[in-house]
């Protein structure tokens, strides 16, 4: 992988390389700029992805281009046709179809409408007779309850008078029971 940078030998492959050269110590200002440069150079080796991006690009557009031979030009085509055929036939013909089915549809939910109010009015109209009269019925109950409540009394003393009577017709005719029975007692 090569990072786009010359490549140069690292401070101590030069060191090590030269076999009679001696080898510079670090503390020299010439070794601390090789150690820069190859700090630069690896960096450069391990992070700068540029030329594998670049490639990957290559391979892409030649996939897409070369291999796929504009199948999705012809794709987006063919779909352009088919929206312009129904913006220009198919949706006027629904539209009017539309409209036709709506009035109609319209005419008659009108219609049901009418219909409904009707029935509704004749429905709250019975009610309201059935209303009338039920507190009618109601009035004239109460009225008779009234009257009952108001019969009661005279109609307790009429039983008490005649449970009276009954009692005094029940004691003359035992005590007559009793004279009887003591004339037979005697024997």
């Amino acid at each position: 992988m090569s990072g786009g940078g010359t490549e140069t030998p690292v401070a101590c492959e030069a060191a090590q390389g030269g076999g009679g050269k001696k080898r510079d110590s670090l503390g020299t200002p010439g070794a601390a700029h090789l150690i820069i440069k190859d700090l630069g150079e690896i960096h450069s080796r391990l992070l700068d992805h540029r030329p594998v991006t670049q490639g990957e690009i290559r391979y892409f557009v030649k996939e897409f281009e070369e291999r796929r031979g504009l199948r999705e030009l012809r794709v987006l085509e063919n779909l352009k046709n088919r929206i312009q055929e129904t913006n220009e036939r198919i949706l006027p013909q629904c539209r009017e179809s539309m409209h036709g089915g709506l009035g109609e549809t319209l005419q008659r939910l009108h219609a049901a409408n009418d219909f409904i109010c009707r029935i509704q009015q004749r429905e709250q109209e019975r009610k309201k007779v059935i209303n009338d009269h039920l507190t009618a019925s109601e009035k004239h109950r109460l009225l008779q309850w009234e009257e009952f409540l108001k019969g009661q009394p005279q109609r307790r003393a009429e039983v008490d008078d005649e449970h009276r009577r009954a009692m005094e017709r029940l004691r003359e005719q035992y005590a007559a029971m009793e004279k009887d029975l003591a004339k037979f007692s005697t024997f």
